[in-house]
């Protein structure tokens, strides 16, 4: 097996070592200079990922007449945006149960039918901006490769079933019908839903900037954001930068995995590092037997969470979790690279896939994503202060930012939709607690996830200690 090839790309700026889909992005990027003078504006966004694009993009489409200024300390789709798995799916951080739980089983439905419609508004959006992002609605597979992992895609398939969620939404594929669809290497059967597309999550992240910008909104890099000052009586919210403050009615806080690096924020999110490879295209011999001719993602149902799709060049781009969390909920650029859990993930996919063999890896990349201590995605306005908010998507953020940026259009426009309505508005998640005990809990969680897949490989049989995490976390 080949070791990676570090990629240049993104625009000739260097931007392409970030990740394959940065090394796709063409060159030349667009000059948007850091912001060097203070403004007044209607809504001020801090942080040029999907969440805050697409909320720019929703509220200049609501009202064109709004002032809306974008501020991104690197350039837009820098973050998670621009490093994920590409997947666009239906899934939501907190499962059917616990939100059915918190919410009623009515706000739980709705919740899961927003985001299902929300894939295809992804698409749409995209299509209407001329975003060529490679979206593919192929649905998306996991597939059960063990008599250990079955009873998990059973329990799936039955709480489907008891919420309302029929056939449409998730169904099962015996071993014949999952291998028609993949040819991953030991598959007993699948479930699979149509809800779930893939993208290139670059190409889409830099499309919005362009849209967004095409609008008149005002988008600022190489903007580092100091801090977020909220609101008081007869005082706007404020957003202090090194080149200038900006004052504005609505200040939304969209950075997701760095939102610990914000003043007043260390313990609001954990950022938990997901890291990815990619293979050089395969040719049409691979894709006889790999099958997604319909460009499915895939996963298993092991505990510790693996993701991956077919690119439109034919290539599998493959990620997981495993990486640790550093201490003092720490993000740097050195994080994003961890050789052994990129070798892990090499060797996992060609036992996935043994034609893979002698395939070329050329990139391996990674990134933090957030995790609210409750599981809990939300989005937000806090009309008394000023400030709004969404995130917290543990992963789960390509189709869910779309959603968000919608939703707080409706919130700071005063508009009473549905989404206004939905479950996850001005949810607050309870704080992290405060290092050591952080760092201790949350790599007790990924090393419980490990120890469980190692016990299940050895003995055959479903691990109690996942389950026991699972009830620890409310899920």
């Amino acid at each position: 097996m080949a070791p990676d090839v570090a990629p240049g790309g993104g625009g000739g700026t260097g931007y392409g070592r970030l990740s394959l889909w940065w090394d796709e992005v063409p060159a030349p990027l667009p000059v948007r200079p850091a912001l060097a003078r203070d403004l007044q504006v209607d809504v001020c966004i801090v942080g040029a990922g999907f969440t805050g694009l697409w909320t720019a993009l929703s509220l200049a489409v609501a009202d064109p007449a709004l002032r809306i200024v974008v501020l991104e300390k690197e350039v837009a789709g820098f973050g998670a945006s621009g490093r994920n798995g590409g997947w666009c799916s239906a899934l939501f951080a907190t499962s059917d149960a616990a939100l059915a739980r918190l919410h009623g089983p009515d706000a739980m439905r709705a919740m899961r039918r927003a985001m299902q419609d929300t894939v295809g508004a992804v698409g749409a959006s995209a299509a209407a901006e001329g975003i060529d992002c490679h979206f593919a609605q192929g649905g998306s597979v996991d597939v059960v490769r063990t008599e250990a992992q079955r009873p998990r895609a059973e329990a799936e398939l039955r709480q489907a079933r008891a919420h309302g969620f029929g056939e449409e939404d998730l169904r099962w594929l015996n071993a014949e019908e999952t291998r028609a669809l993949i040819g991953l290497d030991g598959a007993l059967g699948s479930t699979f839903t149509p809800h779930c597309a893939v993208v290139q999550p670059a190409l889409l992240a830099r499309g919005l900037a362009d849209a967004v910008a095409r609008r008149g909104v005002a988008l600022h890099e190489h903007t580092a954001v100091t801090s977020i000052e909220p609101g008081t009586p007869g005082a706007p919210p404020v957003v202090r930068t090194r080149g200038g403050t900006v004052t504005a009615e609505v200040v939304v806080r969209a950075t997701e995995g760095w939102t610990p690096t914000l003043p007043g924020h260390k313990r609001s999110l954990v950022p938990v590092y997901s890291l990815m490879v990619a293979t050089e295209p395969l040719g049409e011999a691979f894709w006889s037997g790999a099958g997604l001719h319909q460009r499915a993602t895939f996963a298993d149902y092991r505990h510790m969470i693996i993701y991956g799709q077919r690119t439109a060049d034919g290539r599998i781009a493959f990620g997981g979790r495993g990486a640790p969390y550093h201490f003092g909920s720490a993000v740097r650029p050195s994080f994003d690279a961890e050789p052994a859990v990129h070798a892990l993930l090499r060797r996992t996919l060609v036992e996935l896939f043994p034609a893979l063999g002698p395939a070329r890896f050329t990139h391996a990349w990674g990134g933090p994503l957030g995790i609210p201590r409750d599981w809990h995605s939300s989005v937000g306005l806090d009309r008394r202060t000023g400030l709004a908010w969404a995130g917290g998507y543990v992963g789960d953020g390509v189709s869910t930012t779309n959603l968000a940026g919608r939703t707080l259009a409706d919130l700071i426009t005063a508009a009473d939709s549905d989404l206004v309505h939905l479950p996850w508005v001005d949810h607050v998640s309870r704080r992290w607690e405060p290092e050591p005990l952080r760092w201790l809990g949350v790599n007790a969680g990924l090393w419980t996830m490990k120890l469980a897949d190692r016990a299940e490989t050895r003995h055959g049989r479903p691990s109690r200690l996942a389950d026991r995490m699972g009830r620890l976390l409310g899920q």
